[in-house]
């Protein structure tokens, strides 16, 4: 067995010091840091950078080839470089990656660099054995994931023109979940076999505009208003796809007494379960049905002017079943004035699921969790979020989103927030994880 260099908690501070904050506008984004970045990594790890192909892809992505003893069953190992902007509200400062209470505090330790420097000392570690996989190991590392950008798709055209047809995908999603279910304290090592799609638009209303001291009734803004509230007020059809149920199953011999029945039999009752889903939390929730957050608001450049444009941008994440046309559908009925329009901004359908009962690759993933995480319940799972890993579903049937750290309710809940942390133990973990599931590809 793998044990990781007692210097990777450095190495994961060394990344995340470089603020790769991306930005849909190019402009915005400081090139430098991600410059920076990508030398920070080939010193942090330089056997990994001298023996394994690299391809740049995009502005700042990379795309290593391990070469194994064949290439017939290649594997795709994912991560992303780039990170979110920092709000207020920090116990720590964001980019410090200060090591406190056994955890390092950072943005990026969780998403996604916890999985970069995972993957990436797992490789390093075996390759000072002179270690060579069974099978290729691709390392895939895009630069603009958090704002749906195209170094992913990339990679996936050199993958395509190589003639390179993966076996499995794997990237970031699930974690080694702690308290992810009411009442059922075992943790559950939950692994992404679809994702959610990702849709994005606007409401928009127009009027005249003028002056505060002479409203009209029902301006743009009183319109949005109105509009929001009745998307509040109309949500989306709650079902359980195939992956829930089986979590359900899985969770059943965990959960409370009263709740066991219900979980174990969830395919048969799986109405009365989705709406008991529904009512024990947004997490749980969302597990269940396609959901429209309204993100932004915009009226009025200032007080005393009525706005003659007041928009509100709603983020729809799109079940597994559900697809965009329906979803529009239902905004649009859902918000009932014609003088309200829909803009869409950017649309993605629901990633197809992956093979996970009877699967060689899947129960490669579930048999690693078993020897690193012996007290976690392996299970597929919807992802509710969006990962990179979605455009690989064009060359590949099995794409999997699991982080192999434990996660508790209150660090899967800093992702994108503030205090974001991974604990000292649990990136050794991964470390571990990662170099378990290489040395066992076959």
């Amino acid at each position: 067995m793998t044990t990781p260099a007692p210097s990777v908690v450095g190495k994961l501070q060394a990344l995340v010091r470089i603020p790769t904050v991306s930005d849909r506008d190019r402009d915005r984004v400081d090139h430098e840091a991600f410059d920076r970045l990508l030398v920070e990594l080939a010193r942090q790890f330089p056997r990994l950078h001298a023996e394994l192909e690299l391809t740049r892809v995009g502005s700042h992505g990379l795309l290593f080839r391990w070469a194994g003893a064949d290439d017939s069953r290649p594997v795709v190992l994912m991560a992303h470089l780039d990170v979110v902007p920092v709000e207020d509200g920090w116990t720590r400062p964001a980019f410090d990656a200060v090591v406190a209470d056994g955890f390092v505090w950072g943005r990026g330790t969780l998403d996604d660099k916890g999985c970069v420097v995972g993957i990436c000392e797992a490789v390093e570690t075996l390759l000072a054995r002179g270690f060579t996989p069974a099978q290729d190991v691709w390392l895939s590392f895009g630069c603009d994931e958090e704002v749906m950008g195209t170094s992913a798709q990339e990679a996936v055209e050199v993958l395509r023109a190589r003639g390179v047809s993966p076996w499995f995908v794997l990237d970031e999603g699930g974690a080694v979940a702690h308290g992810a279910f009411p009442g059922v304290s075992t943790p559950i090592a939950v692994i992404g076999v679809t994702e959610k799609g990702v849709t994005s638009v606007e409401l928009r209303a127009e009027g005249h505009g003028g002056h505060a001291s002479t409203p009209a009734r029902m301006g743009p803004t009183a319109r949005i208003a109105r509009a929001v509230m009745r998307l509040e007020r109309s949500p989306f059809r709650s079902s359980l796809p195939a992956p829930t149920v089986e979590l359900m199953r899985r969770m059943a011999p965990h959960a409370p007494p009263a709740l066991r029945p219900l979980m174990a039999n969830a395919a048969r009752i799986s109405p009365v379960l989705a709406r008991a889903l529904v009512l024990a939390g947004p997490e749980s929730a969302a597990m269940t049905r396609t959901t429209a957050a309204v993100t932004t608001l915009s009226g009025s450049p200032a007080l005393n002017v009525i706005a003659a444009t007041a928009k509100a941008g709603v983020n729809i994440r799109i079940m597994v079943g559900d697809s965009v046309a329906g979803v529009l559908a239902h905004v649009r009925k859902a918000v009932g004035d014609e003088h309200v329009h829909l803009d869409v901004i950017e649309s993605g359908e629901p990633s197809p699921i992956s093979p996970f009962r009877e699967d060689a690759a899947f129960s490669l993933l579930e048999g690693t969790i078993g020897e690193v995480f012996a007290d976690a319940v392996a299970s597929p799972y919807v992802m509710m979020a969006a990962t990179d890993s979605r455009h690989f579903t064009a060359i590949c049937e099995r794409v999997y989103r699991f982080a192999p750290f434990r996660m508790t309710k209150a660090q899967r809940e800093s992702i994108h927030a503030a205090d974001e942390r991974i604990g000292v133990d649990d990136l050794a973990d991964g470390v571990r994880w990662y170099a378990t599931l290489i040395e066992r590809i076959r």
